[in-house]
């Protein structure tokens, strides 16, 4: 009976890391090619990469699943949902989108309405758990060699603006939001930050952003 005792008393005070262990968390990434990961490998897509963190952590999670595609705006990652037929719902859920709303130049207006309608979704998509959501800033191409004909400070001022309305709609749907912009503005002085299309974040890039959210989501999960 001693025996049996000690057994119960230890397996229901087994820590949390345990029951994370058991169940692989779901994870669906929503976005358009920084989400895709435009030219470089897959593993080195932020999603998978920043799985492959939480793993190192014993934390288990499933692969990715991503609905994102590069050139996509707003309105058009909305079809890309719609035609995805999104079942079930998810334990992360990440949102980034808008650098081609900027691009086209299309009215900041219409970006706050339909990442609204977007991060509504998103947190549906986590169960109605804002806290298991993530907004990602938008990254400023306006520093990469793409862009050397253009007006930098113009589109940097452009991205800000993009970068204000999503914080805000994140904050006032309790969702967290991670600053990733100021990385990518580093690709100015340092090119191994960007791939070899010369437009979009390397590997290298993307880790960074994936550690930042490798260190946020186990809080957020527990």
């Amino acid at each position: 009976m001693s025996v049996l005792m000690l057994f119960c008393c230890t397996f229901f005070n087994l820590p949390k890391t345990a029951d994370i262990l058991m169940v692989p968390y779901s994870f669906l990434a929503l976005g358009d090619s920084y989400t895709i990961g435009e030219c470089v490998a897959e593993t080195e897509r932020f999603p998978e990469q920043t799985v492959e963190l939480l793993r190192s952590k014993g934390i288990a999670v499933q692969t990715p699943r991503i609905v994102a595609t590069t050139g996509w705006t707003t309105d058009e990652l909305e079809q890309g949902i719609r035609d995805a037929r999104i079942t079930g719902t998810y334990d992360i859920v990440t949102l980034l989108i808008g650098v081609n709303n900027q691009y086209r130049g299309r009215d900041l207006a219409e970006y706050r309405d339909q990442f609204t309608s977007l991060l509504q979704q998103a947190v549906g998509f986590a169960g109605n758990r804002p806290s298991h959501v993530v907004v990602l800033s938008i990254p400023d191409w306006g520093v990469t060699p793409f862009a050397a004909d253009r007006e930098r400070a113009a589109i940097a001022a452009q991205i800000d603006a993009y970068n204000v309305a999503n914080k805000d709609i994140a904050a006032s749907m309790g969702v967290h939001w991670i600053n990733i912009t100021p990385y990518t503005r580093e690709a100015a002085h340092d090119i191994t930050l960007v791939a070899s299309d010369g437009l979009h974040p390397s590997g290298k890039d993307y880790a960074r952003w994936a550690a930042d959210l490798a260190a946020w989501l186990p809080q957020a999960l527990h």
